[in-house]
């Protein structure tokens, strides 16, 4: 079995990788951590809006994919970490098809309400564009 877990650095995906961990670990599957640059991505600091600068969110992805990297070696988990770019919403369903996942693990939320609203539940649209079932974590 594989599954792929999407990681983003908030408490819901610390969570979502918590969640895959333990089901790679019951069901003896591999892990692919991956995380989505989006370029123009709106991150929130406080009360204001700002876009990210992209190589500012690579670096924080690598960052987090090595963190995770490490929680799943320390559990034994086969796992491999991918950098994706564009949209979280369709580079993760677009990954799990093109590399044949059984599924896919994801925090509930990731964004702030108020930036969700602007943007959209990256959960709910991977959801709708799977091919494979998707384990939401809250």
């Amino acid at each position: 079995m594989h599954y792929v877990v999407a990681v983003d650095g908030s408490e819901p995906g610390e969570k979502a990788l918590d969640h895959a961990l333990m089901l790679a670990t019951r069901l003896d599957a591999t892990l692919s951590v991956v995380y989505s640059v989006e370029p123009r991505v709106v991150a929130e600091d406080g009360d204001e809006m700002y876009r990210e600068d992209p190589d500012a969110a690579e670096e924080r992805g690598e960052e987090i994919l090595a963190a995770a990297e490490g929680r799943a070696r320390e559990s034994g988990v086969s796992v491999e970490t991918v950098m994706l770019w564009g949209d979280p919403a369709q580079t993760i369903p677009s990954y799990a098809e093109e590399n044949g996942v059984d599924g896919i693990v994801v925090g509930h939320r990731g964004l702030s309400r108020r930036v969700e609203g602007m943007v959209g539940s990256v959960a709910k649209s991977i959801v709708q564009r799977a091919t494979v079932p998707v384990t939401v974590v809250r």
